[in-house]
C-alpha cells in the first residue's frame, strides 16, 4: 500500500503532561526529522495550564534536547506548534479552539484533516469527544480521529459506558485505542516469524508445541504512580491490554490478506476462544503478587506498602502470573502462562515457545542427562531479536551433545535505533493504519476474561502479602503453576547460561 506524506493537526489534550512530554513530542519530532511530516502539519497542545506559546514552544524544545540525542531542527519543528489553555468542560473553549484549528488548517494546507490525542485521565475521554462534536470541531473537509490512551473503563461495564459515550462523537473507525507493545518492532515481527518462514508455520501448532511462556517484568517499582496503580494493579495495567494482545497475535490463524480487519478478525477469534475462568478456579489458574523490602543493583528498596500514596494494607497485586487456554482446534491442550510484575530481577519482555521432546531421546547430554528442549525466544525489550536453542553434537569422540544459539539481534546492527512504539503508531494514525489499534470487540472480551479474577481477588484479601522480595523473580506459588503440568519458568539467567 502507497502512502502519501501526511497532512495534518495534531491536537494533544493534557500537552504539559509526562507522556506528551517523554513520548508525543519526540516522536513527532523524529517523524519530521526523517521526513515522513513535512511543512503541512501542525501541532496544537491543549490544557489547563495558563502558558505563553513562547513558553510552550519552549517546553518542546526542552523536550526534544532532553530525548534525542542531536537533535537538528529543532527551531523548524517548534515553530509548527501552538497552545490552547482550555478547561475541557467549557464549550467556549472548544469553540475557541475550533477558530484556531480552522485558521492552522489554512496556513499548513492540512486539509481538514485532525488527529485528537487525549493524553488524559479517562475520566475525560467522554466529555472531551462529545465537546469536540458538539462545537463542529470534527466536522470538516477531512478526517477526524480519536486516540485514547489504557485504561479504556475500569471493567467490562465502565468501559461498555465509555465506549458508548465516545461512539455518539466518533464511529469505530475514527477511534485509535492506542497499546503501545503494538508499536514495539518484535511485536509487530510476531506475525512475520510465524507466516513468512516455513520452519514455523507448520509446527506452530498442538501437535509441536509443549508450551508458551510470555515474561514482562520490571525492575522499576510504582514510582510516584502510587494513587493510579492502587485503582489499578498488574492485571489490570497489564494482562488486560498488553500481555493479552501478544496471546492474541502467537496464536492467532494466517489472515487472509494483510488488511487491519483481516488481522482483527483473526485477532478476536482467538480471545473468544479463550477459556473462561469461573470463579471458583481462579486460584487455580492465576496467581498474585506484591513486592516486598529487597535489594535491586545494590540498593535496598521498599515494599509496595511503604510508596508514596499507597494504603499501608494494600490489596493491589504488583505481580500476576497465570495460566490461559485456547479451546480451539490448532491450541488444544497447549497453555499458555503469562507472568508480569514490578520489581523483579530483570526489565525484560520476552516471549518463549518450547517444542516438544522428540518421541525417543538418542542422545544424551553430559552425565547422561536429557538434551535440552528446542526454545523460540523472541526479544521484545530491551534487546529487539530472536533465538533458536537446538543441540548439537559436542566435539570430541562421543554421542553427547551440547546447546547452540541461533542469535538475530535487530537492535544490533551497525549500531541501528528502531524506530519507538509511539512514533510508529503516530505514524500508523496520521496514514489511517488501524491494524496496530485495538478494536473495541478486543477490548471487550478482554475485559470478559478479566474481571472474574478481579471480583475475585477485590473481595477476597491476601493474606500473605508482601509474598516476593524486591529483586526477585515473583512469589513460589508461581513456580508450581508451572511444575504443575512437568513445566519450569526459562529465566533470562538460565537462557543465557545454556
Amino acid at each position: 500500500m502507497t502512502y502519501t506524506t501526511p497532512k495534518t493537526i495534531v491536537v494533544i489534550f493534557g500537552a504539559t503532561g509526562d507522556l506528551a512530554n517523554r513520548k508525543l513530542f519526540p516522536s513527532i519530532y523524529n517523524l519530521y526529522e526523517k521526513g515522513e511530516l513535512k511543512d503541512e502539519f501542525a501541532v496544537v497542545g491543549v490544557a489547563r495550564r495558563p502558558l505563553t506559546l513562547d513558553v510552550f514552544r519552549q517546553n518542546v524544545k526542552d523536550s526534544i534536547e532532553e530525548n534525542i540525542p542531536v537533535p537538528q531542527k529543532v527551531d523548524e519543528f517548534s515553530s509548527h506548534f501552538y497552545y490552547h489553555s482550555s478547561n475541557v468542560n467549557d464549550r467556549t473553549s472548544y469553540k475557541e479552539l475550533k477558530d484556531l484549528l480552522d485558521e492552522l488548517d489554512s496556513k499548513y494546507q492540512t486539509e481538514g484533516n485532525r488527529i485528537f490525542y487525549l493524553a488524559m485521565a479517562p475520566e475525560f475521554f467522554g466529555t472531551i469527544a462529545e465537546n469536540l462534536k458538539g462545537e463542529g470541531l470534527t466536522s470538516t473537509s477531512g478526517y477526524s480521529r480519536l486516540v485514547i490512551e489504557k485504561p479504556f473503563g475500569h471493567n467490562l461495564p465502565s468501559a461498555q459506558q465509555l465506549n458508548e459515550q465516545i461512539r455518539q462523537a466518533f464511529s469505530e473507525d475514527q477511534i485509535y485505542r492506542i497499546d503501545h507493545y503494538l508499536g514495539k518492532e518484535m511485536v509487530q515481527n510476531i506475525e512475520v516469524i510465524r507466516f513468512a518462514n516455513a520452519i514455523f508455520e507448520p509446527l506452530w501448532n498442538n501437535r509441536y508445541i509443549s508450551n508458551i511462556q510470555i515474561t514482562s517484568s520490571e525492575v522499576l517499582g510504582v514510582e510516584d504512580r502510587g494513587g493510579y496503580y492502587e485503582n489499578s494493579g498488574a492485571l489490570r495495567d497489564m494482562v488486560q491490554n498488553h500481555i493479552l494482545q501478544m496471546v492474541a497475535l502467537l496464536a492467532m490463524e494466517p489472515p487472509i490478506k494483510l488488511t487491519t480487519e483481516e488481522i482483527r478478525s483473526e485477532k478476536i477469534k482467538v480471545l473468544r476462544a479463550l477459556r473462561p475462568i469461573d470463579e471458583s478456579e481462579v486460584h487455580d489458574y492465576f496467581v498474585r503478587g506484591q513486592y516486598g523490602d529487597g535489594q535491586i543493583n545494590n540498593k535496598q528498596v521498599p515494599s509496595y506498602r511503604k510508596e508514596q500514596n499507597v494504603d499501608p494494607k494494600s490489596n493491589t497485586e504488583t505481580f500476576v502470573a497465570g495460566k490461559l487456554l485456547i479451546d480451539n482446534f490448532r491450541w488444544a491442550g497447549v497453555p499458555f502462562y503469562i507472568r508480569t510484575g514490578k520489581r523483579m530481577k530483570a526489565k525484560s519482555t520476552k516471549i518463549i515457545v518450547q517444542f516438544k521432546d522428540i518421541p525417543m531421546n538418542l542422545y544424551m547430554k553430559k552425565d547422561n542427562q536429557l538434551q535440552n528442549p528446542n526454545l523460540l525466544v523472541i526479544h521484545i525489550q530491551p534487546d529487539e531479536g530472536i533465538t533458536l536453542h537446538l543441540n548439537a553434537k559436542r566435539v570430541g569422540q562421543n554421542t553427547q551433545t551440547t546447546p547452540v544459539h541461533l542469535d538475530y539481534c535487530n537492535n544490533c546492527i551497525d549500531g541501528i535505533n528502531t524506530p519507538a512504539a509511539y512514533e510508529k503508531l503516530i505514524y500508523d494514525c496520521m496514514k489511517g493504519d488501524a491494524t496496530n489499534f485495538t478494536h473495541w470487540d478486543e477490548v471487550a472480551l478482554s475485559w470478559s476474561f478479566v474481571d472474574p479474577i478481579s471480583h475475585v481477588w477485590e473481595s477476597q484479601a491476601a493474606t500473605n502479602f508482601p509474598n516476593y522480595s524486591a529483586g526477585s523473580m515473583g512469589p513460589a506459588d508461581s513456580e508450581k503453576l508451572l511444575e504443575n503440568d512437568g513445566f519450569q519458568w526459562w529465566s533470562v539467567s538460565e537462557l543465557e547460561n545454556k
